[in-house]
């Protein structure tokens, strides 16, 4: 997969204005920032996560920074089931008429340890929500994002998505495969209005990421926020170009 960088992207005021774009993974982290930004920049901003307090936490934030009223979609990735995701898509249909984005930024680390000590019901966990609960959802709202004139759909990749590391075991694998689904999609839908790219966003001040390194000084990375040049150059009509590459964030 291509890889691009857009570092320096300069964001206008405007930039998604009128735009309907669903994140996942919105209550904290890399998610967070991103439903801040966009609904900053004019979006819509669709909510979805496992943590309602999380969730309504975001909505008042952007509330507060006076942008478009946003929605909330409590959802939990792991339990989740296909009925979930279609009646998801068609309350999206009903309320908003199209869908003209959607971050996947939700994922599951599960725990570091040698393949040999991999647990499958954490490996059948982290599948399910890294792979299968984005490929159920994507499936789902597929056909309300084609009601939009052009629609991004971008996916959250890993610098141990392109190469496997020791001991990252299920969440390498699903990253991987994050990947191949990313291009799968890319190249079916070639020259239509839906683009599809995935974000690699790299070492950032996030939980996920204290988890993984505890030992890490956590200042010594960048914040979600020095990331959303990417993250909304992706979203913008900016990008339309743009199909089945792979950005880093930094």
């Amino acid at each position: 997969m291509e890889i691009k960088t857009v570092h320096d992207y300069q964001a206008s005021p405007e930039l998604l204005k009128n735009k309907v774009i669903l994140v996942t993974g919105a209550g904290d982290g890399i998610g967070r920032q991103a439903a801040l930004s966009y609904a900053e920049h004019g979006a819509t901003v669709i909510l979805l996560g496992r943590t309602v307090s999380k969730l309504e936490s975001v909505y008042d934030e952007i509330i507060a920074q006076e942008s478009p009223q946003p929605a909330i979609i409590p959802l939990d990735l792991k339990g989740a089931t296909e009925n979930h995701y279609r009646d998801m898509a068609a309350t999206i249909a009903d309320q908003f008429g199209k869908l003209d984005g959607v971050l996947h930024n939700a994922g599951l680390l599960g725990i570091l340890s040698p393949f040999t000590h991999i647990e499958k019901d954490s490996w059948d966990d982290i599948m399910q929500v890294n792979v299968t609960g984005q490929f159920a959802m994507t499936q789902a709202l597929i056909p309300v994002m084609e009601k939009s004139p052009n629609a991004s759909l971008v996916f959250t990749s890993s610098g141990v998505g392109r190469k496997g590391r020791a001991f990252w075991g299920p969440y390498s694998v699903s990253k991987f495969a994050t990947e191949g689904m990313a291009q799968v999609i890319a190249d079916e839908y070639e020259d239509t209005k839906l683009r599809t790219n995935v974000i690699n966003p790299g070492a950032t001040r996030t939980a996920m990421r204290a988890k993984a390194y505890p030992a890490e000084d956590a200042k010594s990375l960048k914040t979600p926020k020095d990331l959303m040049p990417t993250y909304l150059y992706l979203m913008s009509d900016d990008s339309i170009s743009d199909n089945g590459l792979c950005f880093d964030a930094q």
